[in-house]
């Protein structure tokens, strides 16, 4: 027997390669045991946002839409029209029965019917102007809008108020006018509401945008009915965006509110925003089903069971001011958190590889 053939196997080239894969192999696992716990990243994280379906507050005929698909709409512009015939005749069968309540009175009831339109539209003014300034409320309590936004809301809505104030002194003094007979009149009063109630249908037969956005998919057309309380036009509210990522629970151990976070949106190549995690969901549906009140047993061929993912929302760094105008909602997102700040080794590695799949993004 020759000297080679009773060489050690630690000779043998070959087992030194698989050695060195075998240790390669090692390394990247621990690598990527501690990237999934302190700079976790997804490739499927998504752009979401607020989506309304608009639905008109009475029923009718559509005799105009007003604006186009995919059309960017101001709050409070007008959306599409609904046959005000109807609500006409109610309105001046109401006016009918006020002027009849308060001949009994011997007074006039055109300062009535005035003064209680005025509180009709300033009732319906301080209401748009409420829930457009709640939503500011909210976005500036996260930081999302400047505290600027927030004191114009409350400017706008203390103005709205003393508007109403003024419109319901007025009715009040038009009620005075009527004399004692007539400013406690259960007739009249039922008549005012009677006439409030129809102002207030006639000024729903216009749908109003209820905040800045974008209108998307419109099928509706002229001619159609529109029933109140349903869907008639999707809303996108352009003032309130987020990414929502899904990670592994295993991922979230060290995921905090507050963390920061590395964002590269498949709509933007070649470049990385900064975001923050908002919050992360306290549930998901895993899926089970009932039957016969017991929960049904789920039956599975697989021999490990898949992760499962929890939603965590991450928003942009410098609110929507600092969002991309060519992002779209649905649109696909990479995010790397960073649960372990970024001046560790690991997430050094994690931004670099990010780096080079946004350079490589331009390519897919």
């Amino acid at each position: 027997m020759s000297d080679d053939d009773t060489a050690p196997a630690a000779g043998n080239p070959a087992a030194k390669v698989a050695i060195a894969v075998v240790l390669l192999l090692l390394v990247l696992v621990v690598i990527y045991a501690f990237s999934d716990r302190m700079a976790p990243s997804s490739s499927r994280g998504i752009v979401s946002a607020h989506v309304v379906q608009i639905a008109p507050r009475v029923s009718g005929e559509v005799t105009e839409v007003l604006v186009e698909d995919d059309a960017v709409v101001q709050a409070g512009d007008a959306l599409f029209k609904l046959e005000t015939r109807p609500f006409d005749l109610a309105l001046a069968q109401a006016k009918a029965n006020l002027t009849s309540a308060t001949q009994g009175v011997d007074a006039s009831s055109a300062s009535l019917v005035a003064a209680q339109a005025a509180v009709t539209q300033a009732r319906t003014a301080l209401d748009t102007t409420r829930a457009e300034a709640e939503r500011t409320f909210r976005l500036e309590e996260r930081g999302v809008v400047a505290a600027a936004q927030g004191d114009a809301a409350r400017g706008q809505v203390a103005d709205a108020e003393a508007r109403l104030a003024t419109a319901e002194a007025n009715l009040e003094s038009a009620r005075r006018q009527l004399g004692p007979d007539g400013a406690d009149n259960p007739a009249i009063l039922a008549a005012e509401a009677q006439l409030e109630q129809a102002q207030y249908d006639l000024a729903s037969t216009t749908v109003r945008a209820p905040h800045f956005g974008v209108v998307t998919n419109v099928l509706l057309a002229a001619g159609q009915y529109a029933s109140a309380g349903n869907p008639a036009l999707t809303f996108i509210d352009a003032d309130a965006a987020w990414v929502t990522v899904d990670l592994r629970e295993n991922q979230l151990q060290s995921v905090e509110a507050g963390d920061p976070v590395h964002l590269l949106f498949d709509a933007v190549p070649g470049q990385i925003f900064d975001g923050r995690v908002q919050s992360i969901a306290w549930g998901i549906d895993p899926g089970r089903n009932n039957q016969g009140g017991l929960v049904m047993n789920q039956t599975t061929n697989r021999w490990f069971e898949p992760a499962r993912r929890i939603p965590v929302r991450i928003e942009l760094a410098g609110g929507m001011e600092a969002w991309p105008q060519r992002v779209r909602v649905g649109g696909k997102v990479h995010a790397v958190v960073f649960a372990d700040g970024t001046g560790n080794p690991i997430a050094w590695v994690a931004r670099g590889l990010q780096r080079i799949r946004s350079w490589t993004s331009y390519l897919h």
